[in-house]
């Protein structure tokens, strides 16, 4: 998975290393925020490329529940 690794901290590697799925996210009002659910973190990253600003936070979210920001795309 293309990803930070070597950047990570141990709780991003470990979400990343066991995602149920990923979240891409945008906007810092809830009003006008937008929240996806995808499968696999490349979808997530399509996903965030129709915007092309780089500004989609793309976070892992494993079954358990926790999660952890893995990359702006």
């Amino acid at each position: 998975m293309p990803a930070k690794t070597a950047l990570m901290t141990g709780h991003e590697a470990n979400c990343l290393a066991a995602a149920d799925h990923f979240i891409a996210c945008r906007g810092s009002k809830p009003a006008t925020r937008i929240r996806a659910r995808f499968d696999r973190i490349d979808q997530a990253e399509a996903f965030a490329a129709t915007f092309g600003d780089s500004r989609t936070m793309i976070y892992a979210v494993t079954a358990e529940g926790r999660s952890a920001h893995i990359k702006n795309a």
